[in-house]
């Protein structure tokens, strides 16, 4: 098996969900572009995002998370790519359902341009690392949005993500920005609120009706 191949990991398999949830982790890049680690803090980190967004889904939700095919942005394979082949993967071994997708950092950037792929309703954004234009590198109307990132990151530019935000209302898509007031890069202060808030977006965007 090539290492460098993107993988999925279950979190969540209900018998019958009604949506999807894909946790995207983010990462720096390495020299050569080395493939990525289960024990790379930037995957760990995502792993109580995961659990959290699984636990408010219940019986409604699936959820996986994606080992991307190697650390950081490969040019020669990024991790927009590795999203797209998750939806793939997952839409061919069981019936195709509305999907979330949640990514820190690198992840998600990873999110927000991957968020135009077939079954993609909402995207979450914690902490996104992107470019102040990376609303026109995409088409996501008709998808709602959220981003979450901490005032005092200093790895991530809240004010490009805020501006990412700008354009894509101005592109007619329903988007939002909540701040985490103290909120650093890496989401270890308030890392509840940064989970709590991915998992409520997740359950508002997918599942229609709690009751019963």
């Amino acid at each position: 098996m090539d290492p460098r191949r993107a993988r999925l990991v279950e979190v969540a398999s209900p018998a019958r969900p009604t949506g999807r949830v894909l946790v995207l982790h983010g990462g720096a890049d390495r020299p050569g572009h080395p493939p990525t680690s289960t024990t790379q803090l930037s995957v760990v980190r995502m792993i109580p995002v995961a659990r959290r967004v699984a636990r408010a889904g219940r019986r409604d939700l699936a959820v996986h998370r994606l080992l991307n095919s190697s650390r950081g942005w490969d040019p020669d394979r990024t991790p927009v790519e590795d999203v797209e082949w998750a939806l793939w993967h997952l839409a061919q071994q069981g019936p195709r359902l509305p999907t979330c997708l949640v990514g820190h950092s690198l992840g998600g950037r990873a999110a927000l341009l991957a968020g135009a792929a077939d079954d993609v309703v909402s995207v979450v954004a914690l902490n996104p690392w992107v470019y102040a234009d990376d609303a026109r590198r995409t088409d996501l109307a008709g998808r709602r949005v959220l981003v979450v990132h901490g005032t005092d990151d200093r790895i991530a530019d809240p004010g490009r993500a805020r501006r990412v935000v700008t354009d894509l209302r101005a592109r007619r898509t329903d988007a939002e920005m909540v701040d985490v007031e103290g909120g650093k890069h890496a989401m270890l202060r308030h890392g509840r609120v940064f989970e709590d808030h991915a998992a409520r977006f997740a359950v508002e965007t997918l599942v229609a009706d709690r009751s019963g």
